[in-house]
């Protein structure tokens, strides 16, 4: 199954980036890199996430990716990686 990025989450993986490089662009790009590719076995794997606990929803799951929660959306025909949000943040993710 093919794996896409909502625009969200686009724009929240910049910002993490974008904030990380503030001290130090090695370590903000070593992130980045470590929840991309965690999202790689969303495709072989889409039901490897627990359930969302603020959406009791089969089809809305998470992985964490410490300290970030990657929540992905599985869809019939693809999985939408809807929010990467700090564990800090609970549900305001929205």
């Amino acid at each position: 199954m093919k794996v896409v990025w909502s625009d969200k989450a686009k724009y929240q993986l910049r910002g993490i980036h974008a904030y990380i490089a503030q001290s130090s662009e090695q370590y903000a790009t070593r992130i980045v890199d470590r929840i991309t590719s965690r999202t790689k076995q969303f495709a072989q794997f889409p039901h490897s996430g627990r359930v969302v606990p603020e959406f009791e929803d089969d089809s809305i799951r998470e992985i964490i990716e410490a300290p970030y929660r990657i929540i992905y959306q599985i869809r019939s025909d693809r999985i939408v990686v809807a929010a990467v949000v700090h564990s800090s943040l609970n549900s305001y993710w929205r």
